[in-house]
């Protein structure tokens, strides 16, 4: 730990007031606020300057791994999970590439089988976001000859059952925790933004340093995006109600092994279902309403991978209590008369998860600095 940084002040999720921050704060304020940090003041039931230190600590320790107002990126960018086939002794060197060269892929991850399954020749997952206008096809092929990739699998998401993170309040839960009703699916659909509203949009969403965690969260925002900051609210509410504003986040580490030893999570696992044609919607909603699911969306795997069509997230600390929560999803879904003809389980390993770019000024940036006519990737 830095020796500038106060050893007092706790910075483990599991610290009682820590845990009632993030308890709110990882996923529970949805869309725009124009006063989040009060938000979490007043759901926590904790003062201003304790909610404000608490974060900042944690931010600069670590725990929290980024501070940010999310999109509905899918609704802005043409977007995908990839699947990767590549060459298994250049694994680690095309990770890094896609890692940190490639602002346009954001989570990017090592994952297996417990056996060899249909797909399991695809080791490496990304997400992928290409800004309005430009090819995600010709986006993966340029990576393909960047890195020496064999083969991708493209996935865009039809529908969206559940996008959230909240790991401290998972971390108790017990398997087949469903909400009463089935998710509501979000369909995506392009929306295009005017030159000014991406003018703020770039400000609104990059991620907040420790110094810049403070009660007017915004004003600092506002100015940088050169407007006023009553103007900075309105336009951020219109994309709010076009359905472009996620949630207010203060992500957590939950991945690699925190400063004080701990980890908020040992297991990642993407679930695959395979549904008959026509009742991807119905599973998908019955997948999303389990609480232990991060993400649910409605993809298509094709051939390599038995025709599956509905891929979720879920976490966990111990591997056996991540097979419980699927095992009891499956059974929802046999006990309410949905076929499944094929399921797996590709567990995760190294990842590294970065915000995917989607401003379209800093594709055509990209593009000429890996030599490439931003013309060429035109869709």
């Amino acid at each position: 730990m830095p020796a500038s940084m106060p050893t007092s002040i706790p910075i483990s999720p599991a610290d009682p007031v820590n845990a009632r921050i993030l308890e709110v704060s990882e996923d529970q304020l949805q869309g725009f606020l124009r006063d989040p940090i009060g938000e979490i003041v007043r759901r926590s039931g904790l003062d201003a300057a304790t909610v404000i230190e608490r974060i900042r600590m944690m931010l600069k320790a670590g725990t929290i791994r980024r501070v940010r107002q999310t999109l509905v990126s899918t609704n802005l960018a043409p977007g995908a999970l990839v699947a990767w086939q590549v060459p298994g002794q250049k694994i680690d060197e095309i990770f890094d590439w896609m890692f940190q060269k490639d602002p346009f892929s954001g989570h990017v991850v090592v994952r297996s089988t417990d056996g060899q399954t249909a797909g399991s020749q695809y080791r490496l997952w990304t997400t992928l976001k290409v800004p309005d206008g430009f090819s995600m096809e010709k986006h993966c092929r340029l990576l393909m000859e960047k890195t020496g990739a064999l083969a991708f699998r493209l996935m865009p998401a039809k529908s969206i059952f559940a996008l959230g993170v909240g790991h401290v309040r998972r971390k108790t839960m017990e398997p087949g925790s469903k909400a009463d009703i089935p998710a509501e699916p979000h369909t995506v659909g392009f929306v295009r933004l005017s030159p000014f509203e991406w003018q703020v949009l770039v400000s609104l969403k990059r991620e907040f340093e420790p110094g810049e965690i403070r009660e007017n969260l915004w004003g600092a925002r506002a100015e940088e995006a050169g407007v006023s900051l009553e103007q900075f609210f309105e336009v951020a509410e219109g994309l709010n109600r076009k359905k472009v504003i996620g949630r207010f986040s203060t992500f957590l580490e939950h991945i690699k092994p925190l400063q004080t030893g701990e980890r908020v999570t040992k297991f990642n696992a993407l679930f695959h279902w395979a549904v008959p044609a026509g009742r991807e919607l119905s599973a998908g909603r019955e997948v999303g309403r389990h609480h232990i699911m991060t993400h649910c969306y409605w993809r298509e795997g094709g051939p390599d991978f038995k025709n599956v069509n509905v891929m979720g997230v879920a976490h966990g600390s111990e591997k056996e209590m991540v097979r419980k929560h699927k095992a009891a999803i499956d059974a929802h879904l046999k006990a309410i008369g949905i076929p499944v003809s094929y399921t797996n389980i590709f567990w995760g390993g190294r990842s590294e998860i970065k915000p995917s770019e989607i401003a379209p000024s800093e594709y055509e940036k990209w593009c000429r600095a890996v030599g490439v006519d931003p013309v060429e990737m035109k869709a």
